[in-house]
């Protein structure tokens, strides 16, 4: 039998990778579960992801650039205004969208406590949220800012709560020299 070209293959098995964890969470993902999700046979997932770490890396990879683009897009280099306020709202947008999206980053992001080879991952995200950040503040800055964003997220998502963008805005202002 002739093998099929399928250049997309391996995006649209980490894209299915992200779809069973915002579904199911971590607990749910396997080879076999990515490979039902993106119609694949199971081993092109094997395959293109020896390990299932290997896929987790790329999922988390994959959506620690959504938000990177919005952060990215909302503080352009070398733009004014009230930082804190820009903040404030891009995280009541981020959080105000599907927040299906919003928790299985958090969930892909907090699973390197326990899974090593997802450390460098989520310090990529944390150092280019940081790069992002100072380009409007000092360095330190940038990093407290992001560990409090984070903070909040987490809290809203843990909480069930809602976000409150003026007390999100007042926390980030406290931060802003």
């Amino acid at each position: 039998m002739a093998r099929r070209y399928d250049p997309e293959r391996r995006q649209r098995i980490i894209d299915a990778a992200i779809r069973v964890v915002g579904r199911d969470g971590i607990a749910g993902l396997s080879h076999r579960s990515v490979a039902a999700e993106a119609d694949v046979p199971l081993g092109s997932t094997t395959y293109h992801f020896a390990t299932l770490e290997e896929l987790m890396v790329a999922a988390l990879r994959q959506a620690n650039e959504g938000f990177g683009r919005v952060l990215a897009e909302r503080l352009p280099e070398g733009g004014g205004g009230d930082l804190a306020a820009e903040l404030a709202r891009t995280l009541g947008e981020w959080l105000g969208g599907e927040r299906t999206g919003v928790e299985l980053e958090y969930e892909l992001y907090l699973a390197a406590l326990r899974r090593r080879a997802l450390r460098p991952v989520a310090a990529e995200w944390t150092e280019s949220a940081s790069a992002l950040l100072a380009r409007r503040t000092d360095p330190v800055t940038a990093r407290a800012l992001c560990a409090l964003m984070d903070g909040i997220c987490l809290q809203v998502l843990l909480t069930g709560g809602s976000y409150d963008e003026e007390y999100a805005r007042a926390a980030l202002a406290r931060l802003i020299p």
